[in-house]
C-alpha cells in the first residue's frame, strides 16, 4: 500500500476540523480538490474511510485509525527532515512562510536576498494571509513559519504548541493628507473629527485602533474600512480621510500623504511563529536570523518589551455550516 503524504495531510486536517471545507481552507486548496484526493486515498487503502451523515462527511472507525497514524507519520517526516538538514555539510531546505503586505515589502526583500547569498540551499516560499490567520496555519502544518502581531493595547493569545522569535517593534503613526496638519505630532482627540479609514474591527489592527479611541473616550467617524495599509494611504492621498500606519507600512506610502507622530503612543510587536517541534531546525533558525538582521538594519530591533501574552490551549474550531453533497467522495 503506497500512502501519499499529501493525502495523509488532508486526512489529518479533516479529522481535526470535521469538514472538507474547513480542511481545504486550512491547506489552501479547493474543497473539490481535497474531496478528490481523499477519495483517491480511500481507493489506495482499499477500505471505507468516510461516510455521509446528513450533509456532513464523517470518518469511519478505520478512517479515524488512519488519521491518528497520519499524525505520527507526518511528525516523523518532519523530524527526519530536520535530522538530515542538521547532518548535512550545508543546509538545504524548502520552507513556506506566512506574510502580509507590509512585512513582505518592508522586510523580506533584504532578508531573502541576504539568505540567498549566505545560504543558497535554503528556499523560502511565501503565502499571503490575513495576520489573524497566520499562527493557526503554522500550528496546523500548512506553513513552516509565519509573521504574527501583538499590539501594545491588544496582546494576542499564544498557542502552547508554538515558539516565537521577536523580529521588530513598530510605532504607529497618523497618516494624513499632505499639508493638512502642520504640527509634528497629533493626538487621537485632535483627529477624531476627521473622517477615518481603518481596518475592520475583526482584524487585530482594526480592533487595536478602536480600543485606543475607546480608552481615550472618543468615538471616531469611520467612513471607510479597508484591509491593507497601502489601500488606506491611497485613500488618504485622495483626501478621503486619515488613517493609522506602522513603521513597515511607511514603505507603501504614496505621494500626497504626511506621516505624523501620535501623541498617544501605540506600538505593535512583529514576531515569527513556528512549531515547538521544529524549534531546532537549522534552516528555520537561519531564516529567522536573516529576517531579524534585516529588521535591525531598519532600526526596528526588538528592544521594546512584549505585552504579557495570554497563553491558552489551542481552541476548537468554530462550527462549520452544513456542507453540500460532494460527488467526488461518492456521497451524492
Amino acid at each position: 500500500m503506497d500512502l501519499s503524504l499529501a493525502r495523509l495531510r488532508m486526512l489529518r486536517e479533516l479529522h481535526r476540523r470535521g469538514t472538507i471545507t474547513a480542511a481545504a481552507n486550512a491547506l489552501h486548496y479547493t474543497a473539490s480538490a481535497v474531496s478528490q484526493q481523499l477519495a483517491q486515498l480511500e481507493r489506495d487503502v482499499g477500505t471505507r474511510l468516510f461516510e455521509r451523515r446528513g450533509r456532513r462527511v464523517q470518518l469511519t472507525d478505520l478512517g479515524v485509525l488512519l488519521a491518528e497514524h497520519a499524525e505520527e507519520i507526518l511528525a516523523s517526516v518532519e523530524r527526519a527532515t530536520q535530522a538530515l538538514e542538521e547532518a548535512g555539510e550545508s543546509v538545504t531546505a524548502k520552507l513556506t512562510a506566512g506574510v502580509w503586505a507590509s512585512v513582505a515589502s518592508g522586510l523580506l526583500p533584504d532578508a531573502l536576498t541576504a539568505l540567498a547569498r549566505n545560504h543558497p540551499g535554503i528556499l523560502v516560499r511565501t503565502r499571503e494571509l490575513a495576520p489573524e490567520a497566520t499562527a493557526a496555519a503554522v500550528r496546523d502544518g500548512a506553513l513552516d513559519l509565519s509573521f504574527v502581531l501583538d499590539y501594545s493595547n491588544y496582546p494576542m493569545t499564544w498557542d502552547r504548541g508554538l515558539e516565537r522569535a521577536i523580529i521588530a517593534v513598530e510605532r504607529i503613526y497618523a497618516a494624513v493628507p499632505a499639508g493638512a496638519l502642520p504640527a509634528a505630532s497629533v493626538t487621537l482627540a485632535e483627529l477624531v473629527e476627521h473622517p477615518w479609514i481603518l481596518a475592520p474591527a475583526r482584524s487585530h489592527f482594526g480592533h487595536s485602533a478602536r480600543l485606543a479611541f475607546q480608552s481615550a473616550g472618543l468615538k471616531p467617524r469611520i467612513d471607510h474600512e479597508v484591509e491593507e495599509q497601502a489601500t488606506a494611504m491611497a485613500m488618504v492621498a485622495a483626501g478621503l480621510g486619515v488613517t493609522l500606519v506602522s513603521d513597515l507600512g511607511l514603505a507603501l506610502r504614496p505621494p500626497g500623504v504626511d506621516i505624523v507622530a501620535l501623541g498617544d503612543p501605540l506600538t505593535r510587536t512583529v514576531s515569527l511563529a513556528y512549531r515547538t517541534n521544529t524549534a531546532r531546525r537549522a534552516a528555520l533558525l537561519l531564516v529567522v536570523d536573516a529576517i531579524r538582521t534585516a529588521s535591525a538594519e531598519k532600526g526596528l530591533g526588538a528592544d521594546t518589551a512584549l505585552p504579557a501574552p495570554t497563553v491558552a490551549e489551542p481552541a476548537a474550531p468554530p462550527p462549520e455550516p452544513p456542507e453540500v453533497g460532494d460527488k467526488n467522495l461518492g456521497f451524492g
